[in-house]
């Protein structure tokens, strides 16, 4: 694996620059020189070098361009942090090839990690002493050599060493799905039942990445999302549970940047997954921890043994590192309830809330919270799922969410008929009479994505039929929502060439003969 730096031992020796200030946003820890000052330095796009201004130092990667800088100057992205003003002299130097690179290719290599060398790798992540192509290296490595248990432990670890962590000073709970199921709305029925029942539950989520909505999205259209750490605090001992965005807590930072590069790749290592989730557990002090595995066609996890393997792992990364888990394996072959998009799962988790609400979403929602209950002694075996329908079923989940809501700076009295949704909308019908045989989520994703959900909060996918369904010729069976014409005439096209149900006897295709 090529490192980018000069092959030559001969460094050149530091020189100085004049910083220029570049209004362009990276992501990344990137500097740009003139492409001739990089030959007379002997260096090359993707090098390291060291950036060094009066007391501060930090090591980045190289662009070189022949026009975006002069000759002689340093250019600085937007978001690169370095206190630097247009015309500020720098010096700039090669930096040395980290270790953990020769750790990497270890790896590559199918040999097992030692915990201090997987530290130095995350280490260097968080620090961007890495190029992508070596975290990408990095992440294909656990793809297909993969990592023991006690790789994975000191990988969960080192994530959470190199980030933040909350104390909030009393028993904390949990509930994560491993996701890759699109409606995927529960956790918004679960934080206020759990809460209303006195246990502490500090629900930090994440948005989309490659879904229309991700539950941080979702409650975004009752309540902000975004707090600080004393904020949190405050919320956790006011109401008892709070949903909010946890991007911006720097909890286990290197999971961002994994994501990053797994996103383009289209890998998920079992290794990192593992790691990604009970990092954010334990950076926050979760003690008890329900799991949701969705299995079925088009889930992450497609069958059942393959469900019981990863859930049994993550018992036993839970007991490594002291949060007690309990898996749940749920049906994940087609959405759940009958809405994908941010403003539309919101509508329909309050609808539920507060009485209605299709049977899918509550029995998914309150066995997941029953199950939280009898390990936390709030129920006895068995019984869990019976008291988180009583506490739905009273109201009290519903007068939860609104302090909830109300905590987060949202509207308490807020109706879900009030909740504005995408105003171009297209009924896709029922070609026969029959029943729904199978409901694609790879298509619903993509459809309520082409419509411009999350980013557009209020497109999305309504579900009018799911599997089993009897329909007849004509009946709706999806409702597409858009706020652009040009967006549900995509995303309209993109659902005849995918169609997103399958009905018995639905012709697929008719080819003309000669």
């Amino acid at each position: 694996m090529s490192t980018g730096q000069p092959r030559n031992d001969l460094q050149p020796a530091p020189q100085r620059f004049r910083a220029r200030l570049i209004k362009i946003k990276t992501g990344e820890k990137n500097v740009i020189m003139n492409e001739s000052d990089a030959e007379e330095m002997m260096l090359r796009i993707h090098d390291r070098v060291v950036i060094t201004k009066d007391f501060q130092r930090t090591v980045a990667m190289l662009d070189v361009s022949e026009t975006v800088v002069e000759k002689g100057e340093i250019g600085f992205y937007e978001d690169f942090e370095f206190s630097v003003n247009d015309g500020d002299l720098v010096e700039l130097s090669v930096a040395p090839t980290p270790t953990s690179v020769e750790f990497i290719r270890k790896k590559m290599k199918g040999k097992p990690l030692t915990k201090s060398e997987i530290y130095s790798i995350v280490k260097d992540i968080v620090f961007h002493n890495l190029s992508k192509l070596e975290v990408a290296a990095f992440l294909m490595a656990e793809e297909y050599v993969g990592m023991d248990m006690d790789e994975i432990e000191s990988l969960t670890k080192a994530m959470v060493e190199t980030g933040k962590t909350i104390d909030f000073g009393e028993h904390v709970v949990d509930k994560h799905s491993i996701g890759g199921v699109p409606g995927n709305k529960v956790t918004l029925l679960i934080v206020p039942i759990v809460a209303a029942a006195g246990l502490k539950i500090p629900k930090t989520s994440s948005r989309a990445i490659t879904s229309p909505s991700g539950t941080a999205d979702t409650m975004e259209i009752l309540a902000p999302v975004e707090f600080t750490e004393e904020e949190l605090k405050r919320l956790l001992h006011d109401v008892g549970g709070y949903i909010a965005w946890g991007g911006s807590l720097n909890l286990a930072p290197a999971d961002d940047l994994f994501i990053r590069v797994e996103h383009p790749l289209s890998i998920d290592p079992r290794s990192q997954m593992m790691a990604s989730i009970m990092s954010k557990k334990l950076a926050v002090g979760v003690s008890t921890l329900v799991l949701d595995i969705p299995t079925g066609k088009g889930a992450k996890v497609e069958d059942f043994e393959t469900a019981r393997k990863l859930g049994s792992d993550f018992i036993e990364l839970g007991n490594r590192l002291g949060i007690q888990v309990r898996c749940g394996i749920t049906y994940g072959g087609q959405p759940v309830g009958h809405t994908v998009g941010p403003a539309l799962e919101a509508k329909e988790a309050l609808e539920t809330l507060m009485g209605g609400g299709p049977n899918s979403l509550i029995e998914k929602s309150t066995s997941l919270a029953g199950m939280l209950f009898e390990m936390n002694g709030i129920a006895s075996r068995g019984n869990g799922q019976d008291l988180a329908k009583e506490i739905l079923r009273s109201g009290k989940a519903y007068q939860k969410m609104r302090e909830i809501i109300a905590h987060q700076g949202g509207n308490p009295e807020i109706k879900p008929d009030e909740i504005p949704l995408g105003s171009e909308r297209y009924v896709i019908s029922a070609p026969v009479d029959g029943y729904v045989s199978s409901i694609s989520n790879r298509s619903i994703n993509a459809i309520a994505r082409a419509v411009g959900a999350p980013i557009d909060k209020g497109a999305g996918v309504k579900l009018y039929a799911k599997m089993g369904y009897s329909v007849k010729k004509g009946d709706p069976v999806i409702e597409i929502y858009a706020n652009r014409p040009s967006k549900l005439r995509d995303a309209i096209s993109l659902a005849m060439r995918e169609p997103p149900f399958m009905i018995e006897g639905m012709l697929l295709e008719e080819l003309p003969g000669f």
